[in-house]
């Protein structure tokens, strides 16, 4: 498939939702699959898509060249684990090209470190200049019992081969009551002492586990309060596309940021849709509204996908309606299906 360029005239059909939000960054699940079980994320025993269903990586460029072409100038490939797909490199180089032409800002991906030593340089060499490493513990011990069978050296030796390659790296670490709460702050004293920016998530209330998700779930607002007794936090105005909300730590020269669903909807400034790996848009991670842009693209070309994405912009809920203490999940998806 010919990758089509994105249009002369690309920004005349910008794309805003019924709310009046512009949407200007594109999450994009490249696989559902994952070589970890972490147990707040995934059940142990995993169904995933066949090859079948899935997008091929022409296709995933084309839908985001479409994208770029209606203003989208944030592009982060997800999964699953996204480098467990072969040839996820080759994508990035086919994404990428649009940075050189100034029709995209910025290509990040989201990974969780165990495949960084073989593809960062790679990732590099096709634009990526940023990326997010997944990881909730450097205990090896807890790192395997969270992930179920992770080895955390094989981890930390992917963070430092980013590092060489000239990969900015920050560290998603998901807060887990009675787990890794106590990790909190050596591993913001970590990140500094390595250059690396941390990001704290509160566990999100996606697709069946075999777990209560209750009883991990650590509210951020608490952890925001307890790390001010100690240190001093001040709020900036750094923006990276995503949800985050970053404050600088004086003592330590560091920043965090805190991605809080739960404890302080940050719905109102959302500025993003995400493309699963078998082609539906959703619109929303806490909804099911979604759009089948693989259907689209492959019935009427370029045309039907502009079509369907607008039906998508018009279809945007306001928001998220996440509760960790329902019964069962906000939604039955699991997040590697979405794109994490």
């Amino acid at each position: 498939m010919r990758v089509t360029e994105p249009a002369a005239n690309a920004l005349q059909r910008p794309l805003i939702d019924g709310f009046g939000r512009r949407i200007t960054y594109l999450r994009v699940s490249v696989t559902d699959r994952c070589d970890l079980r972490c147990r707040y994320c995934m059940s142990e025993a995993m169904s995933f898509l066949p090859r079948s269903a899935i997008l091929s990586l022409e296709e995933i460029a084309e839908i985001t060249a479409a994208f770029i072409a209606r203003g989208v100038r944030r592009i982060r490939l997800t999964g699953g684990e996204p480098l467990v797909r072969r040839g996820v490199p080759d994508l990035a180089r086919m994404i990428g090209r649009h940075i050189e032409t100034g029709a995209l800002d910025e290509l990040t991906l989201t990974t969780n470190g165990t495949r960084l030593t073989e593809t960062a340089d790679a990732l590099f060499a096709a634009g990526v200049r940023r990326i997010n490493v997944s990881m909730d513990s450097r205990d090896p011990d807890r790192f395997r019992h969270i992930t179920r069978w992770g080895d955390i050296a094989k981890v930390l030796d992917g963070i430092a081969a980013a590092k060489a390659a000239g990969l900015r790296v920050k560290i998603n670490m998901v807060a887990l009551k009675g787990l890794n709460e106590d990790e909190i702050e050596p591993m913001l004293r970590w990140c500094a002492a390595e250059g690396h920016d941390l990001t704290l998530i509160e566990t999100m209330p996606l697709g069946m586990i075999d777990e209560d998700r209750t009883d991990r779930y650590l509210p951020l607002d608490q952890v925001r309060r307890d790390l001010e007794t100690r240190w001093t936090l001040s709020p900036l105005p750094d923006r990276t596309g995503g949800p985050a909300r970053y404050f600088r730590v004086a003592e330590l020269d560091a920043k965090i940021g805190f991605i809080t669903p739960l404890t302080e909807n940050f719905c109102a400034g959302c500025n993003r849709v995400r493309l699963t790996v078998e082609g539906k848009l959703y619109m929303c991670l806490g909804q099911e509204d979604r759009v089948d842009l693989r259907a689209a693209l492959r019935e009427g070309g370029r045309g039907a996908l502009d079509a369907a994405i607008d039906r998508a912009m018009a279809a945007k809920p306001l928001r998220h309606n996440f509760e960790i203490d329902r019964a069962k999940p906000a939604v039955q998806r699991h997040m590697s299906v979405t794109g994490g």
